[in-house]
């Protein structure tokens, strides 16, 4: 996934402003320049133009702003021209960051198709609005599925949607709770996608914090999303739900590191022969527990093991036991070959 954005192979690390700007366009570039200083793949933002996805009657579901009687307003109030709509996926573009932002009405997609938007991210809230995601498709550029309110029905629809205007589809397990809690993250479900549609799958994260991500990319995630704030100090409704841009930071330098171990699986067998001489080292070996004179029948208990293990190797215990001593041993020696005699022939 991360190639078409990038050109560099891997997991796709999107970070998710949403409203967190709260309608300031001076925090809204500031916000890109810390998901890029911290690793992020991708900046994505939400598109809200009130008039066409609203009316003036949309009550809260949870009164949030003091300041905005309902939820147009709040649009109203945080919404950004296409003028610094276009400034914002400049900027990202020079912090090397794909720009992206959830349209949530047709009108958005056409503002965002002329800005130049190079894939759609689908909220969970808008996976059953089949025009909106047709108008998307038809642009052939990726479209990302958020499965946050979506059943398996929901999602065949969707991307057969997509499919039949031959664009590329991913999807992202998701659940719309805010904070997610551990139980109902559903990582399960992410080969599920995989085996289901064929495609790209990942997470998009609302936990609050990194590990859900990483467990991802260890289960072979394509993509993860993360909403990102500041500080848990900062005003917002996702504030709750994000991570901040220093755990960003950790999360994007875990991925990396992910990627890499399961880039390079180990061979066991290969990894002792390997690691010889750090097992020499640390390893065991017969070693005399007293004072052996020379003719001396060996017994178990004039043994020990103890390090280093560049002598006789504990496993052939059993084979020393019983063997009679050429000469002198002293206490805490190395057992080696020419302290023995050769046992008698059978």
């Amino acid at each position: 996934m991360r190639t078409w954005c990038s050109g560099q192979p891997g997991c796709l690390i999107i970070a998710e402003i949403a409203q967190a700007h709260d309608g300031s366009l001076g925090a809204a570039h500031a916000y890109i320049d810390a998901v890029a200083r911290a690793g992020a793949d991708a900046v994505k933002f939400q598109t809200h133009i009130a008039e066409a996805e609203s009316t003036p009657a949309e009550p809260w579901r949870v009164r949030f702003s003091l300041q905005d009687e309902r939820r147009y307003e709040y649009w109203k109030r945080t919404a950004f021209t296409e003028a610094q709509w276009t400034g914002l996926a400049a900027h990202a573009q020079e912090c090397g960051l794909a720009f992206l932002s959830s349209a949530f009405s047709i009108q958005a997609v056409e503002m965002l198709e002329r800005i130049g938007v190079p894939a759609w991210k689908v909220g969970a809230g808008e996976i059953t609005n089949l025009p909106m995601i047709e108008r998307m498709a038809q642009t052939r550029k990726p479209v990302l599925l958020s499965s946050g309110m979506a059943g398996w029905s929901d999602l065949d629809a969707a991307v057969a949607l997509v499919r039949s205007q031959s664009a590329p589809v991913a999807v992202f397990q998701c659940t719309s709770v805010y904070p997610c809690p551990p139980e109902k993250i559903g990582l399960n479900v992410i080969p599920q996608i995989r085996s289901r549609y064929q495609c790209a799958a990942g997470l998009s994260d609302h936990s609050g914090t990194i590990y859900p991500s990483l467990a991802a990319v260890a289960l072979g995630a394509e993509m993860i999303e993360v909403h990102v704030t500041f500080s848990r100090e900062c005003f917002g409704p996702d504030v709750s739900s994000s991570v901040t841009t220093q755990e960003l930071a950790q999360l994007a330098a875990g991925v990396r590191f992910l990627e890499k171990a399961l880039a390079h699986p180990v061979d066991k067998d290969a990894e002792r022969v390997a690691l010889h001489e750090t097992r020499s080292i640390f390893g065991r070996s017969l070693v005399a527990a007293r004072e052996l004179p020379a003719g001396h029948t060996i017994s178990a208990a004039d043994l020990v093991l103890k390090k280093p293990g560049t002598g006789i190797p504990p496993h052939r215990l059993a084979e020393i036991v019983s063997r009679r001593l050429r000469r002198d041993v002293g206490i805490d020696m190395l057992l080696s070959e020419e302290d023995l005699e050769q046992p008698a022939a059978s």
